[in-house]
Order: structure tokens, then C-alpha cells, then sequence
């Protein structure tokens, strides 16, 4: 457990209960003892008073025994309630002789009598001081663990989130170096636009590599750098049509290499002929921008390796704590993805 205290907050108590119990026996005077105005304000004084030292006693000792054994062990808590009666009763008896001077009736009594009475009442408000202090000191550490764990759940996320990332590189690089040696053989004109398509891609990426989110208009841009790699290798056999106006390019967010993904997934898994090219449709629709493309399945099944989809769905939920809607009907594939506002971009909470 840390050693630290709540010091401010169990000084404002201090101070809270010195009030608080003055007044109450100010009041008590007030409407049930005939006594004088001086004397009622001298009692309240003096109630304050030992309030105040006792607490203030207390704050002091927690100081020095966490700083010495630290607050989670037994001595610390065995330490602790036997200084703070001792210093509460020795605070008492030291003004014992104020009480006595205010009020006579403490003469009629025996000195066995009237120091149990003292030592009574100090260890009844002694009491009172350390269940409200131990309240304070709980309600801090309860909220030190709770942010703990929060930065835990934190950089666990990162950490899971960087990974998802990482898988996503190799994987594009081996077939980007593939597609651009089959390019130089045939065309190299063509492989040196998709070259440049790749550097800038390739540079956004890792300039990026450690951002968690991005703006609409940079996964775009980097979505268009892929794009055009993609025409340079399929031709019109590819139909991507991206209409998201200015004003949301501008002012939304989503989770970094979030459309890259779904593009390349209706890649992998579709036919693309000249014949049967596939459309890709990205859009904005109730806040969410969608990816939708016609549905004409590879005959031969795909190996997955966990780059396309089921990457991005986990990022996603890491980060905003929102799912990804997949949705296939009998000729349509679509993906949507809710767009963070600004205020939305520092992820859930």
C-alpha cells in the first residue's frame, strides 16, 4: 500500500471538527444551560482548542509512523492508537485546569473521579478523530488504487494496441515487395508511381506508428496512398469511390489505420475482374463512416492471419470502448465505423 497521506485533506478535518464540535457545544449552552454569554463563548473556545491539538496530535503522529513503518503494517497500526490516546489524554489533562476554572462543579468531585472524566472524554473524541481520519485516509487510497489501475488498463490497451499494429506491417510490406517486382518486370514506369505511392505510405506509417488516433483527413490520405497502389495493380477491376465531405475530413477522428484495413479485407477476400470489378463505397452516414462493397467471394478460401478485420475490430474496441457493425447480406458487405469527435478523441475512460 503507499505510504503517503492525505495531510491537506486530514488538516481540513481538523479544522471541519474543531467547528463542528465548538458549535455543538456552544448550542448545548445555548438552550440548556443558564450560563453567561462569556462562558458559553469560553467553553467554545476551549472546546476548539482541544479539538484541534488532539487532531492535529494525531496528524503529526501518522506522519512520523509512516515515514517509519509505513502504513500497511501491524506496528503502524499498534503504534498509532497507542500514542494518539496517550497525546489525547495528555492534551486533556493539560487543560484540565482552563475546565476547572470555568466551571466550579469540577472542585466537588473526587481527583480519581475527575481524572476519569478527562480521560473519558479524550479517548471518546480521540476515537471520533481517528474513525473520520481513517475515512480520509481510505477515500485517498481507494482512489490512488483506482487510478493505478486505470493507468494499468491504459498501458495494457497501448501495449495490445502497438502490437495489433505491428502485425499489420509485415504483412503489407511482403505483398507491396512482391507486386512491385512483378511491376518492374512488366511495367516500370508503373513501378516507380507505385514506389512512390508505397514511400508515402510507408512514411505516414511509421510517422504514425505510435499514434493511437488520427484525423479522418490523414486515414484518407493514407487510405489513397494504398489506393493507388491497388489501381496501379488491378486496374479498373477496382472501383473505390470515397465521397466524405471537407467539413468531416476536418473535424472527426478514428482509431490510426482504421481504413486501410477494410479496404485491403474486400480486397482479400473478393474475385476482381475486368468482367466483375469490385466496388468499394466509403461514405459518411449517421456519424459513422462506412465501407461497403459488393459481395462476390473468392471461389478458393483465404488463409487468415489476423491482419484485416478482426485487427481492427479489437483496436477499436480498445480505444473507444465501441464495436465495429459488420453487416452481409446476400450481395453487400459493409463495415461502419462510429467517427470521435475531438472531445471523443482521448478514447473511453
Amino acid at each position: 500500500m503507499d505510504s503517503t497521506l492525505p495531510i491537506k485533506n486530514l488538516v481540513r478535518l481538523n479544522w471541519l471538527l474543531a467547528v463542528a464540535f465548538s458549535t455543538i457545544v456552544f448550542l448545548f449552552l445555548f438552550f440548556l444551560m443558564e450560563e453567561s454569554q462569556m462562558h458559553k463563548l469560553f467553553y467554545m473556545v476551549i472546546t476548539a482548542l482541544a479539538i484541534g491539538l488532539i487532531g492535529f496530535a494525531n496528524v503529526g503522529i501518522l506522519i512520523l509512523l509512516a515515514r517509519r513503518f509505513g502504513t500497511g503494517t501491524k506496528v503502524f497500526k499498534r503504534y498509532r492508537y497507542l500514542f494518539t490516546y496517550f497525546a489525547s489524554v495528555i492534551i486533556y489533562l493539560m487543560l484540565a485546569p482552563v475546565f476547572n476554572y470555568a466551571s466550579h462543579k469540577m472542585n466537588s468531585y473526587s481527583p480519581l473521579v475527575y481524572f476519569s472524566i478527562f480521560v473519558l472524554a479524550s479517548a471518546v473524541v480521540n476515537t471520533v478523530i481517528i474513525v473520520l481520519q481513517d475515512f480520509i485516509i481510505l477515500h485517498h487510497y481507494k482512489a490512488h488504487t483506482d487510478l493505478e489501475l486505470s493507468k494499468l488498463k491504459t498501458a495494457n490497451a497501448e501495449a495490445v494496441n502497438l502490437l495489433l499494429k505491428q502485425q499489420i506491417h509485415p504483412h503489407f510490406l511482403f505483398n507491396a515487395l512482391n507486386t512491385l517486382k512483378a511491376l518492374y518486370r512488366k511495367d516500370p514506369a508503373a513501378g516507380d508511381t507505385y514506389i512512390v505511392h508505397l514511400a508515402n505510405f510507408l512514411r505516414a506509417s511509421v510517422f504514425n506508428h505510435n499514434s493511437k488516433v488520427a484525423s479522418l483527413e490523414d486515414e484518407v490520405a493514407l487510405l489513397n496512398d494504398y489506393l493507388e497502389m491497388q489501381k496501379i495493380r488491378f486496374g479498373i477491376a477496382l472501383d473505390c469511390r470515397i465521397d466524405l465531405p471537407e467539413e468531416i475530413l476536418k473535424n472527426y477522428y478514428l482509431p490510426s489505420f482504421s481504413l486501410q484495413p477494410l479496404l485491403e479485407n474486400a480486397i482479400k477476400h473478393n474475385e476482381l475482374t475486368r468482367e466483375m470489378p469490385l466496388v468499394v463505397d466509403i461514405f459518411c452516414s449517421d456519424e459513422r463512416v462506412v465501407v461497403r462493397n459488393n459481395l462476390q467471394k473468392k471461389t478458393i478460401s483465404v488463409t487468415s492471419v489476423n491482419h484485416g478485420l478482426a485487427n481492427l475490430a479489437e483496436r477499436y474496441r480498445l480505444w473507444t470502448g465501441d464495436e465495429v457493425i459488420i453487416e452481409e447480406k446476400e450481395n453487400v458487405f459493409s463495415v461502419s465505423i462510429k467517427l470521435l469527435t475531438n472531445e471523443y478523441s482521448d478514447h473511453r475512460g
